[in-house]
């Protein structure tokens, strides 16, 4: 278990009340797949990219927040409907490869256990949400739980997504806890009010401690860090 992480849950001046987790890249192993698509897609239109690449450029923004940047590199707008195409085309190919992050079902299983309310907060659409979870079996769990950033005004970074999840749950900012793995998204919790730990199976998780979340390594050590958290204001 992470000591940082530890340290962070215990300083808490107010009991926890409901967990946020971000979904690509913590609970469904979605990027590498959705990268791939977008690189082939960018590649198409005229801005050669890999998946690797298409990771390090666009890791935890939306489509909308994407397709400034994209216009930018291209020099010309892209066509109507060139998001919702492009989403039409990554529900079909998740529906078919995206997997789970290993351990993720049992993680929220055990979650779920501890009498913890949780929610999903993602810059996907409700589309892709549903063809994440429902090919890993996991949709009846997931079932009225589910954050898009079609529901808000701004995705992450901004912390509108987290808000609306707080608010659907009737819990203050401040006896939240969020789970991401993005700088985006660390920002997004942090703009909102909200404690973060980020979730960084590979590597120190540097680049999150610095936007203020505390770095874990493993999900199936979250139920434990949750349990920290929910007695040490108690």
């Amino acid at each position: 278990m992470t000591d940082e992480a530890l340290e962070v849950l215990r300083a808490r001046r107010a009991p926890l009340r409901l967990v946020i987790f971000d979904c690509d890249g913590v609970l469904v192993d979605s990027e590498p797949v959705v990268n791939r698509a977008v690189a082939a897609e960018l590649t198409r239109l005229g801005w050669p990219m890999t998946g690797a690449e298409c990771q390090v450029r666009f890791l935890g923004l939306s489509l909308a927040a994407m397709m400034p940047l994209i216009e930018t590199q291209l020099g010309r707008p892209l066509p109507a409907q060139w998001d919702r195409d492009l989403e039409n085309r990554l529900v079909t190919v998740l529906s078919k490869e995206v997997e789970l992050i290993p351990g993720a079902a049992a993680m929220l299983a055990d979650v779920t256990r501890l009498g913890l309310p949780w929610r999903v907060a993602s810059n996907s659409s409700h589309a892709e949400l549903g063809a994440k979870f429902g090919r890993n079996g996991l949709a009846d769990m997931v079932a009225g739980r589910l954050h898009s950033h079609h529901d808000v005004p701004r995705g992450k970074p901004a912390p509108d997504l987290f808000l609306a999840a707080a608010a659907a749950e009737g819990v203050p900012p401040h006896a939240c806890l969020v789970i991401e793995d993005s700088v985006p998204g660390v920002r997004a919790a942090m703009a909102a009010g909200m404690t973060c730990l980020g979730f960084c199976p590979d590597g120190d998780g540097a680049h999150l401690r610095a936007e203020g979340a505390a770095p874990f390594h493993a999900l199936p050590d979250l139920p434990a860090l949750l349990r920290v958290a929910q007695t040490c204001c108690a």
